[in-house]
């Protein structure tokens, strides 16, 4: 079974987790916050990260992250 079959999103509006604006912006920082907790009640949010991780680059938030913090892990993996 594909894990995205039994993703926490499947039924959420995907615009959620494509937050527009600054990363810095209250709008966008509430946004992602909300797309997170999402992440965070997902089953296979693991698997949604690794795959985030190396199809990189991959926009808005998969498995609770945002774009900036997989850069942030890529450059302490390497």
């Amino acid at each position: 079974m594909n894990w995205r079959e039994s993703a926490g999103c499947r039924g959420t509006d995907p615009e959620l987790f494509f937050p527009v604006g600054s990363s810095t912006s209250l709008p966008t920082r509430v946004q992602s916050d909300e797309a997170k907790a999402v992440c965070g009640r997902c089953p296979v949010a693991r698997q949604c990260l690794d795959w985030a991780l190396n199809a990189e680059p991959v926009e808005g938030v998969w498995g609770g992250t945002t774009e900036t913090e997989r850069r942030a892990m890529r450059r302490r993996r390497a």
